[in-house]
């Protein structure tokens, strides 16, 4: 077993930091730097040909195949290598630190100036979301460059794409340095498998290193209404300033009219400039007042607000006309000293280094917010690194008996994290994209609260996250929502808590570090006890590779390092799709390997479509039961069974428990056949690797 995936710092409103890695095949893949544009990434074929009809998938997948899980959005989504092009198309790959690991699908479209995509409207739509990728500056801090609109042969608009707040390099925390050497040369890393500064001679890592976080997206509001069959092409012009232009897919939307609200304190009517133009945060703090002491709701009308730091709500209701239209936009301010109040005051910056615009509930220390509703309107910051110790999240504080509510949340730190005990939260049809860490964090004492039909992308660590750090988080509900492509960590992740749910969700192509769903005993976490059901959720493309184990992880993931994981366990009616390598994995670290195990994990009535490796891979001692788990396209023996890695005569320390109805299998024969159990040691952490078929109807 390899070093552990735990780093050695505790971080600030998030967790001890991730060892970030890369193979070596990896490494020389991206040792040409800036040139992963070109020579970083596979070229599959021209997309020349392709057709003109309307391809129309959910995490790049038929619909029909998702039906039923992860969030009702209100648009299609259409990915740019199912389109009519005359560039290339990249992928499907998912090496990390390669741009088609980081796109939908694991596959994009590469255009050089001259060259288009085009895609054919399925219903009608006023508005367009691209999500592309261009190259960083030589010495980082991005570039822009036009992309050119037009629909039906018409030109409409030129989109001015940037890559500021994309492309981060190094190891965990990251750098915007391209040139920079190893940030941490007294950390292990995979390049040469040491410790750089206790090696002799020192070895040496090519630049840029582990470039990542590709990536962003931009809106567009088209000013008419075209209809299904209507062609929208996207096309980059001459003269563009980037070499190339990754189009991974384009959303295409029917936006509602802006919503009107008379009776409520409209913030106009307080100094707020819906131009942009001027600083809006104090005209919106004395709606935010008025409207208190007047019991009304506050208004904000279209438009673009200039807010630099946080709104502290608290016993109020704002209201946007909706997150097309108002935009509340934030421009990152670094700070002389940190904020006051330390850690333990998110709402008065805690110790941040730099401001951004957020909207903060009070400390749980000082009884947190209640009866606070968030709705209508976009926040939009200007985060283009990581610092953990800075409160620029996009929610942030501590909210019970609150909504938050049809918010898009776009280049903050993390869209919502919030720090308990709070309780009664409903966090519900959010779009939360491009952070440079967690989505949705629920971090300390949460109890009681949902997150739900929530479309979260592009995020730079676990999209979702329950934290029991220090008192656990319980009674909470993560149902249907939709997660793709965590550049970071999980989909879904639990560390520890009591009677949770996570339920109806989809969960795609996470990349490094982590898998779709993981149950970790890790980052301090209180144990997990009472029950834990996951059911009905379906992944795709998961079941990564780990770097720094050098190891493919499982779809679900469950690894006990700090404590045992013996909680009721439920996870049923699961559909684990085109797993790269395991869909089930039960692991431990090796230096805990005898202390700690994973007991009363219960599988039942989950489909296995496509795997790389194998179904269940056990690499600690304990034990699971299965019944109805049914398997196809399985590519190596059903079960990678190495135990607690003692390898004695009794077999190995994880027990698998047959109850009946597990069928199916791949080329081996049966997933779970006879010999297998109840503990044959079967252990090969590293066999060859068989691509999976595209997932079909069962």
């Amino acid at each position: 077993m390899s070093p552990s995936i735990t780093g050695a710092a505790a971080r600030v409103a998030g967790r001890p930091p991730r060892r970030v890695a890369v193979s070596v095949a990896a490494v020389t893949a991206t040792a040409l730097g800036l040139s992963v544009f070109v020579s970083g990434t596979a070229l599959a074929h021209s997309g020349a040909g392709h057709g003109s009809t309307a391809v129309v998938t959910r995490a790049a997948l038929d619909p029909s195949l998702v039906a039923g899980r992860g969030a009702s959005v209100g648009f299609s989504e259409q990915e740019a290598e199912n389109a009519a092009t005359d560039g290339t198309v990249i992928g499907p790959g998912t090496a990390a630190y390669t741009l088609p690991a980081e796109a939908s699908g694991r596959s994009a479209v590469s255009l050089t100036p001259g060259q288009y995509v085009e895609f054919t409207l399925p219903s009608a739509a006023n508005a367009i979301n691209v999500r592309y990728s261009i190259p960083d500056a030589p010495n980082g801090g991005g570039i822009t460059a036009p992309l050119d609109v037009s629909v039906n042969g018409a030109h409409r608009s030129t989109m001015t794409l940037t890559s500021q707040y994309a492309w981060l390099y190094n190891q965990y925390p990251f750098s915007n340095d391209p040139n920079a050497g190893i940030l941490f040369p007294d950390q292990w890393i995979t390049e040469c498998a040491c410790v750089p500064d206790q090696t002799t001679p020192t070895p040496t890592v090519a630049t840029p290193y582990r470039p990542n976080h590709f990536y962003d997206e931009q809106r567009l509001l088209l000013g008419r209404t075209y209809q299904a069959g209507d062609r929208i092409r996207l096309a980059v012009p001459a003269g563009s300033r980037a070499p190339a232009t990754v189009v991974d897919l384009m959303d295409s939307q029917l936006v509602a009219p802006p919503k009107v609200d008379l009776l409520a304190a409209n913030v106009l009517l307080f100094g707020a400039d819906p131009t942009g133009r001027h600083d809006s945060a104090n005209a919106i703090d004395k709606a935010i007042a008025f409207a208190r002491k007047a019991h009304l709701k506050v208004y904000i009308p279209p438009g673009t607000y200039q807010v630099n730091r946080h709104i502290v709500v608290d016993n109020v209701t704002i209201e946007g006309a909706g997150n097309w239209y108002t935009v509340i936009q934030g421009h990152q301010v670094a700070l002389s000293t940190p904020a006051a109040g330390g850690t333990s005051r998110p709402e008065a910056g805690g110790g941040s280094t730099h401001t951004d615009v957020g909207f903060y509930g009070k400390d749980a220390s000082a009884g947190g917010s209640t009866n606070v509703h968030l709705s209508g309107f976009a926040i939009d910051g200007a985060i283009d690194d990581r610092v953990d110790t800075d409160q620029v999240n996009g929610v942030g504080g501590s909210f019970s008996n609150s909504t938050i509510d049809g918010l898009y949340i776009d280049h903050t730190k993390a869209g919502i994290w919030l720090d308990g005990p709070m309780t009664n939260l409903k966090i519900t049809d959010n779009t939360i994209v491009n952070q440079t860490a967690d989505g949705i964090n629920f971090h300390t004492g949460v109890t009681h609260s949902t997150v739900s039909n929530n479309f979260i992308r592009n995020t730079g660590d676990d999209a979702i996250a329950l934290w029991s750090d220090k008192t656990e988080d319980a009674d909470d509900t993560i149902d249907h929502n939709t997660v793709q492509t965590p550049v970071l960590a999980n989909g879904i992740a639990l560390y520890g808590g009591t009677d949770n749910t996570v339920s109806g969700n989809l969960v795609a192509d996470p990349i490094r570090e982590g898998s779709a769903i993981q149950v970790g005993s890790r980052f301090g976490s209180e144990a997990f006890t009472g029950s834990l059901w996951i059911t009905d959720n379906t992944t795709v493309r998961a079941g990564t590779y780990e770097l720094n184990w050098n190891i493919g992880l499982g779809a679900i993931w469950f690894y006990a390092l700090e404590k045992n994981i013996d909680a009721n366990i439920q996870v049923t009616g699961d559909d684990f799709l085109d797993n790269t390598y395991n869909a089930i994995m039960l692991v431990s670290d090796f230096p805990v390997k005898d202390l700690y195990s994973i007991t009363n994990v219960h599988f039942k009535d989950i489909k296995v479509d496509g795997t790389g490796t194998s179904v269940v891979s056990a690499r600690v001692s304990g034990g699971a039961t299965f019944q109805n788990v049914v398997a196809r396209n399985v590519g190596a023996v059903g079960v990678n069974n190495c135990g607690s890695f003692n390898f004695t005569p009794a077999g190995s320390e994880f027990t698998l428990t047959d109850l009946g109805g597990n069928t199916g299998g791949g080329t081996t024969g049966p997933w779970l056949a006879p010999w297998e159990l109840p503990n044959t040691i079967t252990c090969d952490d590293r066999p060859p690797v068989v691509v999976p078929p595209v997932p079909s109807t069962w």
